[in-house]
């Protein structure tokens, strides 16, 4: 299924959720549940650990219409969170959604590619895949390391997919079954995989824990529900 392969196209760091799961932005928060197996509680895992690090500033890159920052904070251990995002229409979702939380909830528009400022934890979910090189990630990784304070931690919930033909099949397989439990059908299913392959990048999760260590991180898999895998760095 050559649609399913690695993208090598070397992505803008600009992007449009609109364009891209071709999705109007108010239908995202739903749709988003129907693509991706384990979303409610990829999000719940990811900010149980970031708050138990009790954190006075949190970075949430790629953070679409905020849900990530609000789980993060719903906990009161979190202090703020700078939701940060190149797309204008997800931020201002993200700014209605996180109104209630005030101060504590800060809005930047601007590329993960850029510098960050230091804090003590970044949070993605569902953000890095549209980085098309490992290369290019590993650089994302080191600069993540280099903006968290000691002890600082990186949480990351993103798809993963095994570089192995029959595990990436039977991934497929699993991916499709919880779309079609949706409501899609099954060749819809494998329409949206390949649609969503001309800007994603699915790497191992090997792959993707060996990078996060070359840049230094104790890193390890704290939960999946294929493809959907929650990584956790933590810097010693």
């Amino acid at each position: 299924m050559s649609g399913h392969e690695p993208s090598t196209r070397d992505h803008p760091m600009s992007h449009s959720v609109r364009t891209h799961l071709r999705l109007a932005i108010n239908a995202y928060d739903e749709s988003i549940r129907k693509f991706i197996p384990g979303y409610e509680e990829g999000l719940t895992r990811a900010a149980d650990k970031i708050a138990a690090i009790r954190p006075s500033l949190v970075l949430d890159l790629g953070a679409g219409t905020g849900a990530l920052a609000e789980a993060m904070l719903e906990d009161a251990r979190v202090g703020c969170v700078e939701a940060i995002d190149i797309d204008p229409e997800m931020l201002d979702k993200a700014r209605i959604r996180l109104k209630r939380f005030g101060t504590r909830a800060r809005l930047s528009q601007r590329s993960f590619d850029a510098l960050l400022p230091e804090c003590d934890a970044v949070a993605t979910s569902l953000t890095l895949h549209h980085v098309p090189t490992m290369e290019r990630k590993l650089a994302i990784y080191e600069r993540i390391y280099r903006a968290l304070s000691p002890g600082g931690l990186f949480v990351n919930a993103d798809v993963t997919v095994s570089a192995d033909p029959e595990a990436r099949e039977r991934t497929y397989r699993l991916w499709a079954a919880h779309l079609m439990s949706c409501g899609i059908d099954e060749q819809r299913a494998y329409e949206h995989f390949d649609e969503w392959s001309a800007e994603d990048t699915y790497f191992p999760l090997d792959d993707e824990l060996a990078a996060m260590r070359e840049a230094r991180f104790h890193a390890e898999c704290v939960w999946r529900d294929r493809p959907n895998t929650l990584l956790v760095g933590r810097k010693n």
